[in-house]
């Protein structure tokens, strides 16, 4: 979503026979034997659906997140079958599972989907393009259908949220990997999972509770401690509403990225509008405040200045202590922004607002009518992780049966995504570090953060990196390729090239490369050559 996504072998043993695997020949093609999937027979799943569809004849539905016409794209793809399952683990369980299998060409590999928000949809277009790719691709709804940013569906069912949470995930990799095995006469010689926001968050999930289900995974901005999250979502949301002085309207978000820039932007050396590392950015709001009588669009009034403090400052307890981080300065502005994501068109009607309040009225106290204004960063938080922290948070630091298995995991985050703090998942990669120590971490695990990339994609810095449907295979230029050779060729991913493409179109010219480093290194600008070449920039740990 561009806007709103143990088994224990020695590890000589393991690289043996994955080496092995990835030798042998390659799966033979089926005959068309997919409508014969209608008949299979799966534990607590029903198979639904199973059809053959020619080259350019799939019909689907727009795409999931944004609308868009996909008939174009469809027209593109080659031969594949479609499989539709229900997987019911539970009475009050209702899975939709789809796998999308190419009827020639299958590379060997599984290519696991995750989701965005609240699920309830299955993106087509992310299935299409790994599946024309070679892959057998799977997706799921993860236990509900409807809008992503809509959770009356959890009222009542807690079975749901836990499908939500974590079980729907599994339940799809555990049906698409039977289908596989029948379809093609073999298992995925390799299996990945890559996804974005609360699909960062499932991705977590599988490498925490299901290490067997995927070799390879590629998890960005993790929405995974989930109570935290959507606890600063309602703080947020109470603070920008506590009255009609509080409220920043849109109008007033120029200004701030303005000040940020101005006070900011020269820090790294470079002046382009994106801060390398907004962790170094000390802009003071106070420095925008209007004059006394004085209330425009070029300042903040002093209720304004307040709110977006405690913005920046993160959610507190009573005590001071910080439960949760606040978000950094820098890339305020853009469709992709804190206008659509934080503040809003007009109060209480920001994306996050939406969330908090969906989570707090339907998941955590049952109750449609609750009002944001009764949040407690205590007493609500408190409420939240005893109703549903085993269900949705992903916060485990211990890997070490994902690891022992030979999984590797790649993280992104856009140092200024506007929907959850880049620090969170700083602060999650620091968390399995000092559980497992940084030299077994940088055995299975990297962290990559994206200067001036807002949530997922978006926003003034390169965010082309091959984390979604565009595809480059050089891993180079590609953390999914990255991915794919740490598990298969043993070669774990130095530094990844991003890219700026105009108008945000994959195939449009580049404008802008940046490396992205290996955390806790950043780029660094050289001193001397085009700032928006990656070449004139090199990784290095900052000063402390």
């Amino acid at each position: 979503m561009r806007m709103l996504r143990v088994l224990l072998f020695s590890w000589p043993l393991l690289v043996t026979c994955r080496a092995a695997r990835a030798q042998a020949a390659a799966p033979a093609e089926p005959a068309d034997n997919c409508g014969k999937l209608a008949s299979l027979s799966i534990p607590n799943a029903t198979v639904t659906s199973a059809q053959t569809y020619a080259a350019g004849k799939f019909v689907g539905p727009r795409q999931a997140f944004t609308g868009a016409d996909l008939s174009a794209f469809y027209s593109k793809l080659p031969a594949f079958c479609r499989v539709v399952v229900q997987a019911r683990p539970t009475p009050d369980s209702d899975i939709a599972v789809e796998i999308w299998m190419p009827q020639t060409g299958w590379n060997g590999r599984l290519q696991g989907l995750g989701n965005g928000g609240f699920a309830g949809l299955i993106d087509t277009h992310e299935l299409g393009a790994a599946m024309a790719r070679g892959y057998a691709a799977t997706a799921t709804d993860a236990g509900h259908a409807g809008s992503p940013i809509d959770a009356t569906w959890a009222l009542g069912h807690p079975e749901k949220v836990i499908d939500f949470g974590h079980r729907g995930i599994h339940e799809m990799t555990r049906v698409a990997k039977a289908v596989i095995q029948q379809y093609y006469g073999s298992v995925p010689h390799h299996s990945y999972f890559a996804a974005c926001s609360d699909g960062g968050r499932e991705a977590l999930m599988e490498a925490q509770r299901y290490p067997a289900d995927y070799d390879g995974i590629l998890a960005g901005a993790p929405a995974n401690y989930w109570t935290g999250l959507l606890s600063l979502a309602a703080a947020d949301t109470r603070a920008l509403t506590a009255s009609a002085a509080t409220f920043i309207p849109p109008a007033k978000i120029p200004a701030i990225a303005h000040a940020v820039a101005a006070a900011c932007d020269k820090l790294d050396g470079v002046s382009d509008g994106i801060l390398n590392d907004p962790r170094q950015c000390r802009f003071d709001p106070a420095t925008i405040q209007c004059k006394a009588g004085e209330d425009t669009d070029q300042c903040l009034t002093s209720n304004q200045v307040e709110s977006l403090q405690f913005l920046y400052s993160g959610l507190h307890d009573a005590n001071g202590r910080l439960l949760f981080p606040g978000y950094l300065p820098g890339a305020e502005e853009g469709p992709g922004g804190w206008g659509t994501w934080i503040t809003g068109p007009a109060p209480g009607r920001s994306l996050m607002a939406a969330f908090g309040g969906g989570y707090f009225s339907y998941m955590v106290y049952g109750k449609p009518d609750w009002d944001v204004k009764s949040f407690s960063p205590d007493t609500s938080m408190k409420a939240a992780r005893e109703k549903t922290s085993d269900a949705l948070d992903a916060i485990n630091p211990d890997l070490a049966a994902f690891r022992a298995r030979g999984g590797k995991l790649v993280l992104y985050h856009g140092w200024n995504d506007p929907a959850i703090p880049a620090l969170n998942t700083v602060n999650y990669y620091g968390s399995v570090v000092d559980r497992m120590g940084q030299a077994e971490v940088d055995s299975f695990a990297r962290l990559y953060m994206v200067p001036g990339m807002q949530h997922c994609a978006g926003g003034p810095g390169p965010d082309t990196f091959g984390q979604s449907a565009a595809w480059n295979p050089d891993p180079k230029l590609n953390a999914r390729s990255a991915l794919e050779n740490w598990v298969e060729k043993g070669s774990a991913p130095g530094i990844i090239i991003a890219s700026k493409v105009s108008g945000g179109d994959p195939d449009g010219p580049v404008t802008m490369t940046r490396p992205l480093c290996p955390y806790p290194q950043v780029a660094q600008y050289k001193g001397s050559g085009d700032s928006a070449r990656a070449e004139n920039f090199v990784c290095a740990v900052p000063r402390k």
